[in-house]
């Protein structure tokens, strides 16, 4: 049976964001095909893939690498972050559906109860749920996929720490879904640009001999967030 290219691209994504294959290490496509258990076609074709998302470079006489963000391109993701994070809520508030809704509450429901009780092994995986329903939500698959692409990215850059108040993190969630649900596109936009935010300090770059994470300027209005 033919292994699909998208779910061998899937696999050396998840080891290029993990660590397995480590920052300017050589990927030949005899040694992943052995790996994965496939032939050199899908390989070759999810190489390409991960190519056009920056997770791999092709140089000359070397052959595909793992790429090496600079500390630059690191600061830009959470920028773009920034920016299209409060695009898609926005777009959440004026597309989502029931069914968004029911799971996008479920999910603010469990993080606050496991916030709540200390249980913060579970929340980071609880979030990544949280901020991918929200995209979906959006009903926009272009902007799904770059949201996406920017998670696993960032995950590839960043160590991100726990907030020190996961209970108020959990607020912010729940605050950001009742927006969506009432169509309230600005606050919806408003409330997850704050959000992004104030999770800025939680990012510690993997490489420290890239110097500390930048901080963005972009200024967010806040006004009428309190009430």
């Amino acid at each position: 049976m033919r292994i699909p290219a998208h779910s061998v691209c899937t696999a050396i994504r998840d080891d290029i964001v993990s660590g397995v294959f480590e920052r300017g290490a050589r990927l030949t496509e005899e040694q992943l095909a052995r790996r994965y258990g496939v032939s050199r076609v899908p390989v070759r074709e999810a190489l390409r893939t991960l190519e056009s998302e920056g997770f791999v470079v092709t140089r000359r006489h070397a052959g595909a690498q793992v790429a090496e963000p600079t500390a630059q391109e690191a600061a830009d993701l959470l920028d773009m972050r920034a920016l299209l994070e409060p695009l898609g809520a926005a777009r959440a508030a004026q597309r989502r559906t029931e069914a968004h809704l029911k799971v996008l509450r479920g999910l603010v429901r469990l993080g606050q109860e496991r916030a709540g009780r200390g249980r913060g092994e579970d929340l980071r995986s609880l979030g990544g749920w949280f901020h991918e329903t929200l995209a979906q939500a959006s009903g926009s698959p272009a902007l799904t996929a770059l949201l996406t692409q920017l998670r696993h990215k960032i995950a590839w850059t960043y160590v991100v720490e726990q907030p020190d108040r996961p209970v108020e993190a959990w607020a912010e969630h729940g605050a950001i879904v009742d927006a969506v649900a009432r169509g309230d596109a600005e606050r919806a936009r408003a409330l997850t640009a704050l959000h992004a935010e104030r999770s800025l300090p939680l990012h510690r770059l993997k490489n420290p001999g890239h110097g500390p994470v930048r901080v963005s300027q972009h200024a967010v209005n806040t006004t009428g967030l309190r009430n």
